[in-house]
């Protein structure tokens, strides 16, 4: 079991090892860092999400477990709300870090890793990402004193590659089309063109994380401080959810692990390209490499519990 474990963990670490020394070592610059996140989130993330959402069954459970995932995250921010004075003086984001989750640019690919597809990860995503683009994008643009019209929620999703990938998928897997349209010749070639650009997505994800890790020594304390308030949150979250769906489903231990690498992940990374975080940027960026890391570690322990 080591080695099968190794097999799924060390690969993700070798990426994360691969970012944080092209830039050690200026390989590429900011600009550089920039376009290839531009390629990922415009291009690769896009046909990911579509993939996985065209290949998702969809029945009630998917939508017991979206109202769950969505409830969950809000009172996720809620609590940070409340309890958000002990990161003092950052506490203006705090909330932030405790709530949503990073889905798009590493859920899949860790889940990719360890099932050897993504599809099974819409299931669970799906609550967040609808969550991330309304009431966690509406609440950040009111803590950063911007008025947040629902006709500017609604817009920066329709706009958003990644959820036009998202509701194409869906619209389309939910309308039964997928074998309709893999059975032809042209839904063949279309595989094959999606399978091209799926390939890379999970290591180019990983090299992007781990370029950007960076870790703060003096921000370390109220740092771990967030970090331990997400884990509590999220471990309670994963508990209730995994208690509120499978008394009401049959157990699925593929949507168990999902739920899992869900709750596992640091916040969503579009906080600092959302509001102006000022002087807080650094307690975010530190934070967000910490719950990254903390997030491999976990991913070790999920890895045993698949195996098993």
């Amino acid at each position: 079991m080591i080695q099968q474990v190794a097999n799924m963990v060390v690969p993700v670490l070798a990426m994360l090892g691969i970012g944080f020394w092209c830039r050690k070592k200026s390989f590429f610059d900011e600009r550089g860092l920039e376009g290839l996140k531009s390629v990922i989130s415009r291009i690769c993330l896009p046909v990911v999400l579509f993939d996985a959402f065209f290949r998702a069954q969809y029945e009630w459970r998917t939508l017991a477990v979206f109202f769950v995932v969505y409830c969950g995250f809000g009172a996720a921010l809620a609590v940070g709300y409340g309890i958000r004075r002990i990161a003092q003086p950052y506490q203006k984001f705090m909330p932030f870090l405790l709530s949503s989750a990073e889905g798009g640019m590493l859920g899949y690919a860790l889940f990719g890793v360890l099932t050897g597809k993504q599809s099974g990860f819409a299931t669970v995503d799906l609550g967040q990402t609808i969550f991330a683009y309304t009431i966690f994008l509406a609440t950040l643009k009111k803590e950063d004193g911007a008025a947040a019209s629902a006709g500017g929620l609604v817009r920066n999703m329709i706009f958003n590659p990644c959820f036009i990938g998202m509701s194409a998928g869906v619209l389309l897997g939910a309308l039964g089309t997928t074998c309709v349209l893999e059975s032809t010749a042209g839904g063949a070639m279309l595989r094959a063109v999606i399978e091209m650009i799926k390939a890379p997505t999970g290591a180019l994800v990983l090299i992007v994380v781990g370029y950007e890790l960076k870790l703060q020594k003096q921000l370390l304390g109220p740092v771990i401080k967030t970090v331990l308030c997400r884990l509590l949150m999220m471990a309670g979250l994963l508990l209730v959810t995994s208690v509120v769906i499978f008394s009401i489903f049959p157990f699925d231990k593929q949507l168990q692990i999902a739920l899992m690498i869900l709750y596992s992940l640091p916040a969503p990374f579009i906080i600092p390209l959302f509001a102006r975080v000022g002087k807080d940027g650094e307690y975010i960026s530190t934070t967000l490499s910490v719950q990254t890391l903390v997030c491999v570690l976990l991913f070790s322990c999920i890895s045993v519990c698949y195996l098993l």
